[in-house]
């Protein structure tokens, strides 16, 4: 009995370690601003999806109600299973529907309609909201 329990114990923790550690992560992604690298990781959404298959993106950002950085797409995403809205907090990588262009926040703001989350910086965000209008933006996948 006790090898029994012994061998589904390991077989548990075997399948647990090959679940990733947050399953609605589809990777990380390096941001490159004034030299300076930050870090992120892109949600699992078709939204999400979209954007990673645009990168690597070279962009120029501007500031938007001194709360967040924008920048054009190249393309629009997909706004399928897409909430109405969310409630961005600093650090949210977001896409704009209406507008169809990228806003980094790098201070919380209210519930935005049309606004997408695709990720999150898991980096301090001091050089992004340093970042000037037409300074470049370089966003890449990392895996």
């Amino acid at each position: 009995m006790k090898t029994i329990l012994a061998a589904l114990c390991a077989l548990t923790l075997l399948l647990l370690s090959s679940v990733p550690s947050d399953a609605a992560e589809t990777g990380t992604l390096r941001l490159t601003i004034n030299g300076n690298v930050l870090s992120a990781t892109l949600e699992d959404s078709p939204a999400a999806r979209d954007f990673r298959a645009m990168l690597p993106l070279t962009l120029k950002i501007r500031d938007f109600n001194g709360t967040e950085k924008i920048s054009d797409l190249p393309g629009r995403l997909s706004e399928k299973d897409a909430p109405e809205g969310v409630t961005p907090e600093a650090g949210d990588l977001t896409y704009y529907a209406p507008w169809g262009n990228l806003a980094v926040f790098y201070r919380d703001f209210s519930w935005s309609r049309g606004l997408i989350r695709l990720g999150h910086v898991t980096s301090n965000m001091t050089p992004l909201a340093n970042a000037g209008n037409g300074d470049t933006l370089i966003i890449e996948a990392v895996d």
